[in-house]
């Protein structure tokens, strides 16, 4: 994203007519193979899926061996980087050559990039990847990466509702953009690096989708436009020692992600939503949540979520291995470059996670949370009635005396307590659902949420609890409101 030509900015890319009808030509011989996402788990099966997950390859040759699945030439082409002959792959037509996707050296062929099925009706083009059974190697510095598990996460958690405008920032291999094309009228996804956005291109006309790809740095190829939703898996690396486009933004410490987050709200229709992908730096003295927190623009519902936390030492080898230099003649050099630069911001662990924003035109409410254990997924849903609720609570300016409350169906209570004791030391509300929080309440609240079926007013619960606790109804009101607007916006009540 940064570090960009600006004479590129907003310039649309197009294919030729001839890569249009050679994609054209590839897709059909994918589908009458059934190159697929569902055809290529069929042929796997979870075991030697799962195993090429970690980048092994084994159990998933033997499988392809064993199949007479008509894909299983194209797994061992394109996934396991295996060379081949040309007898093995016939469905694929000439054109794979001329696009650029293979190479071959008389009979012999083997893949130039990896194509990918992905979802239901997808294909995503990127760079060869590096590390499969331990053949690692440093991948380049316009290396394009592929689908991974954070890309997988982000499309997880965007809120998938119609819209007529969406914008993918920083799209890579473009995979984020096909799946926007579901349910977005238009979508323009940029990029600053033209690789990226060349092999973007080749998938989205692979998966039969329209999209208006523009090269640029940040917001520049989008100036004076607003979506109704902007997803983005920026370059967050904090700290890179060495440039690699899709990990290193080219700012100092997390700016890159501050600035995405300040400059996100004008871009966006009122009502619409920014998410995205971060790392934040957790400087020592600092709280986190205060920091991340000032990044928050005062136009939008926020909501932060911070999903791990690595020591230097963890984040630097992570990144290393993931872009193959742990095999560079220097690495050693590399890694304490990195952790240098990493003291220098005075960094005692990076967090790693996501924001939402949704602009509003009235006060913002903005929640920064720590939630390491595992969700419901997709979460995009249960984002969407999050902040469906909050916009409700906004709209009762604090008094739920009136409103008639519903306990979702997904929550339970614990009491926690010494074996053979009469009375709980603690009691915990608990959700199943969305982002599975869990709140530690008093015997009034839990007394209170108990009865909320969704017919009787907050008032009138208020004073019978009251009555039967033998307190004063004013003083439970102000105890317990709070809380309760608390247990709405997480969802443990719903109006």
């Amino acid at each position: 994203m940064p570090r960009g030509d600006r004479q590129d900015v907003g310039v649309p890319r197009r294919l030729d007519p001839q890569q249009t009808r050679d994609l054209a030509g590839v897709r059909a011989a994918f589908r009458a193979a059934d190159y697929t996402a569902d055809g290529v788990a069929e042929l796997l099966g979870p075991v030697a899926g799962a195993a090429l997950a970690r980048n092994e390859t084994v159990p998933a040759r033997r499988a392809c061996r064993a199949s007479a699945h008509p894909a299983a030439g194209l797994v061992r082409l394109f996934l396991l980087q295996d060379t081949l002959t040309i007898h093995d792959v016939p469905m694929l037509p000439a054109a794979a050559t001329r696009l650029g996707l293979i190479v071959r050296d008389g009979d012999e062929v083997r893949a130039r990039l990896d194509v990918r099925p992905h979802d239901e009706d997808f294909w995503v083009v990127s760079d060869l990847g590096s590390g499969l059974d331990g053949r690692v190697h440093p991948v380049a510095a316009d290396h394009v990466l592929g689908v991974g598990g954070a890309s997988v996460s982000l499309a997880e958690l965007t809120v998938r509702q119609p819209v007529a405008t969406a914008l993918d920032l920083g799209t890579g291999c473009g995979v984020q953009a096909l799946h926007l094309s579901r349910h977005a009228q238009q979508v323009v996804a940029t990029d600053l690096l033209p690789r990226a956005l060349d092999l973007a291109a080749y998938g989205a006309a692979l998966s039969g989708v329209d999209l208006d790809l523009r090269a640029g740095d940040m917001f520049a190829p989008v100036a004076g436009e607003q979506f109704d939703l902007i997803v983005s898996n920026p370059p967050f690396a904090i700290g890179a020692g060495s440039a690699r486009t899709y990990r290193d933004g080219g700012l100092p410490a997390d700016d890159l992600c501050r600035r995405l987050v300040g400059d996100a709200p004008a871009f966006l229709n009122p009502g619409g939503y920014c998410q995205l992908l971060a790392n934040w730096v957790h400087r020592r003295g600092q709280d986190w949540r205060d920091r991340v927190g000032s990044w928050l623009p005062a136009g939008c519902d926020a909501l932060v979520v911070q999903r791990e936390v690595l020591d230097p030492a963890a984040y630097v080898s992570l990144w290393l291995h993931d872009s193959g230099e742990v095999a560079a003649p220097d690495y050693l050099q590399r890694y304490e470059r990195w952790l240098e630069e990493l003291a220098a911001q005075d960094a005692e662990a990076i967090g790693f996670g996501w924001i939402t924003l949704r602009r509003v035109d009235a006060e913002a409410f903005h929640r920064v949370l720590d939630r390491p254990h595992p969700m419901e997924h997709p979460l995009g849903p249960h984002l969407a009635e999050e902040f469906a609720r909050t916009a409700w609570l906004r709209a009762q300016q604090g008094d739920l005396r009136g409103a008639r409350l519903r306990v979702a169906g997904d929550v339970t209570q614990e009491s926690i307590g010494e074996p053979g004791a009469e009375d709980p030391t603690r009691l915990l509300l608990r959700r199943a659902d969305g982002l599975r929080p869990v709140r530690a309440v008093d015997t009034a609240t839990a007394a209170l949420v108990g009865a909320c079926d969704g017919t009787v007013p907050v008032g009138v619960l208020l004073n019978a609890v009251a009555t039967l606790l033998e307190t004063e109804p004013a003083a439970l009101a102000a105890e317990v409101l709070p809380v309760l607007a608390e247990l709405v916006t997480e969802g443990f009540l719903s109006p």
